[in-house]
Order: structure tokens, then sequence, then C-alpha cells
């Protein structure tokens, strides 16, 4: 699926407090559902001596998935398209890339 479609599909299901002039509500949403994937590899780690089960890549799935809806909404809200936003991103890294700039910290590299 392409983010473009699965961005305006998604729309189709964001029942929320002031949807369409909201962009607080996807942005902790978002938050929380980052977390919730965090935790469930924080207990791979803990539990699986790190190992990635089916159930537990299944779960990770399900959570990421969380993840790409509220990025969706999040960036409908700020009049934004996933796509551009992946294409921009990945011209990013590949000039840092060449520059050699992939390694360090900064946003300006």
């Amino acid at each position: 699926m392409e983010l473009s479609a699965y961005q305006r599909q998604s729309r189709e299901t964001a029942v929320y407090p002031g949807a369409g002039d909201n962009l607080l509500y996807p942005t902790l949403g978002l938050c929380g559902e980052t977390g919730e994937v965090a935790e469930k590899v924080k207990k791979m780690v803990r539990d699986d001596d790190g190992k990635l089960s089916d159930q537990r890549r299944e779960a990770l799935s399900y959570e990421m998935g969380d993840v790409l809806w509220y990025l969706a909404q999040l960036a409908t809200e700020a009049g934004l398209e996933l796509d551009e936003i992946a294409g921009a991103n990945l011209e990013k890294l590949r000039s840092r890339q060449q520059r050699g700039a992939l390694h360090g910290s900064g946003d300006e590299r």
C-alpha cells in the first residue's frame, strides 16, 4: 500500500475531539503508541533473551500499525503528506551518507 493511500483511507477512521483542527490529540497518541512499541521490545529483551518470537513480532507489528495511524493523522492535521515526508527524509539521509555525516548529532548535518 502506498503511504498516500494509507493516509487518505486512515482518515476515514479519525474520530477524535476536534479532528481536522487538532494537532495535540494525534501527537499525544503517537507518543503513547511509540511507548507501547518500546514496551514490546523491552519485554523481548527481558523475557526472551532479545530474540523476536513470531508472537512478539505480530504484537510489534500491531503496535507499529497504531504508530503509523497516529503519524498519518498528525501529518494530515499539519497539512503534510506522508509520501512527501518519506521522500524528503530519504533525500536528507542520502545527502548525509554521501557527505559522511550519518554519524553524529544535530539536525543540520
